[in-house]
């Protein structure tokens, strides 16, 4: 397996996938750089100022075989080749368009170092090669992508991966591997390692028995892989663990203890001889950074209103006329800092819908939305004056849902971490929410994900997760 350990031999199916991803990219990146040719040239789209070079595509399919070797090899260094696959394909998007751009970057550079020496290309063609060879990238990897994860699906379990614990974590880890079809994994059981209850996600068939049952475990039943979720085993039965996998030839892996609490990437420093072990900065506290992300806010939430305001418009009119009051909603909220705000949405319950039970969270089939309230909230376009809270700084486009003060005091003496989601920009949109985190759903589990959203931002990320909002209708009532 290859998300939590490596296994003894390369699998024959990843060695084969891997290697067409290389022809398909190479096709993808030849035919891009022969077709951003056409264009500049011969589509008539462009005009030709200084007239067409003589032996044009001689030149040009010369010049387009090295940039295919270069962008390959920068793909190769980015891990663009490394198989299976993990997660959806629309996740692989932005590192597709990164790898391409500092492809056609590096093809600039030697272009412009060996000109009339080993070929000569138009800067007009490297331009527009960066649009069309990301988009063949695009369609190619997605046709890939289905054909891999369908062969996968189909395909026996290869990996044979024995839990040894049986708490939250374990059940986590089983329902990861579940996702992950092209990992090609399959759970054998599990160990237990304590007198407490198992979580209720595992089935008491899939107990094979106690942790000191291990070695005749693994020696009736084919086991690949062994993984660790209770880290509060002693120091020397883990040894013995580790010992018992190398003497069988399977991978050990283990689920650290702080997986629990936090997800961040950790920072080592030393004061003399001591080392300090802390966690990182996150990117956000990066002042560049968060200018960046403001200039994406401000960029977005103007382009926004102008697409949006007639769907407000229209959707205003269907409010007034489904129920008495004002097609606006306004709403306190934290943001950042805590500092409370007035968010603004579409209104899609009656004035006076928490007027007897006071604040709390809409449920599925909430009986008290209107009927254009509903459809409002489906398609998400009660948020959509939000965008308003983004100009005016109080919002960002991406981060984590801003929430009731009545709940945020409620849930930051119940919940660990809350208050860190306070230390940016609440979002009109989030990682969580995408996830379908979202409305009556676990509080830790949100958590979670607005963690990794802020320990992992970058541009490209918000860029996904705006594109995922789109088609995000779970949980949304």
């Amino acid at each position: 397996m290859y998300i939590l350990g490596q296994m003894k031999q390369k699998d024959t199916f990843d060695v084969i996938t891997s290697m067409w991803a290389v022809i398909t990219d190479a096709i993808a990146i030849y035919a891009g750089f022969m077709l951003a040719t056409w264009i500049r040239f011969d589509s008539g789209w462009i005009p030709v100022r200084f007239g067409e070079p003589v032996n044009l595509y001689e030149i040009y399919c010369k010049g387009a075989l090295v940039a295919t070797v270069l962008c390959l090899i920068v793909f190769k260094i980015l891990g663009l080749f490394v198989r299976p696959q993990m997660g959806s394909f629309a996740n692989k998007i932005p590192r597709l368009v990164r790898a391409t751009g500092i492809g056609i970057l590096a093809t600039i550079v030697l272009a412009f170092a060996v000109r009339n020496r080993i070929f000569d290309y138009s800067s007009g063609v490297l331009i527009i090669s960066f649009m069309t060879v990301a988009l063949l990238l695009v369609i190619l990897r997605y046709i890939m992508f289905r054909v891999e994860w369908n062969a996968s699906r189909h395909s026996r379990d290869t990996n044979q991966i024995l839990i040894i614990g049986t708490d939250s974590v374990a059940a986590h880890l089983q329902r990861t591997l579940k996702k992950e079809v092209m990992l090609r994994a399959k759970v054998a059981g599990f160990l237990r390692t304590n007198a407490s209850e198992p979580d209720k996600e595992i089935q008491p068939e899939q107990i094979k028995g106690k942790i000191e049952d291990i070695e005749a475990l693994i020696d009736k039943h084919p086991v690949d892989q062994i993984i660790l979720t209770d880290s509060g085993l002693g120091h020397k039965r883990i040894v013995d663990l580790i010992m018992l996998c190398d003497r069988n030839l399977i991978t050990f892996n283990m689920v650290p203890d702080l997986f629990r609490i936090i997800t961040s990437s950790m920072d080592m420093q030393s004061l003399n001889d001591i080392p300090l072990l802390g966690m990182s900065k996150w990117p956000l506290d990066l002042f560049w950074n968060r200018t960046l992300k403001r200039a994406e806010d401000v960029a977005g939430a103007i382009v926004g209103l102008i697409i949006a305001t007639p769907v407000i418009g229209i959707a205003s009119i269907f409010i007034k006329s489904s129920s008495p009051g004002p097609a606006f909603y306004r709403q306190e909220r934290c943001g950042e800092n805590g500092k409370v705000f007035n968010l603004y949405k579409l209104r899609t319950m009656p004035v006076d819908a928490e007027k007897e039970s006071g604040p709390v969270w809409t449920v599925e089939n909430d009986p008290r939305r209107t009927k254009i309230g509903t459809f409002l909230r489906q398609y998400n376009l009660d948020e959509l004056p939000q965008l308003w809270n983004v100009l005016t700084g109080e919002m960002s486009l991406v981060g984590p849902r801003p929430e009731r003060p009545h709940f945020v005091e409620k849930f930051k003496e119940d919940v660990g971490r809350y208050m860190w989601r306070h230390v940016s920009k609440p979002g009109m949109t989030g990682w969580a929410q995408v996830n379908g985190l979202r409305g009556n759903t676990s509080i830790e589990e949100r958590i979670k994900y607005d963690l990794y959203y802020l320990e992992n931002w970058s541009l490209a990320l918000d860029f996904k997760i705006i594109l995922r909002t789109v088609f995000a209708r779970e949980n949304a009532y």
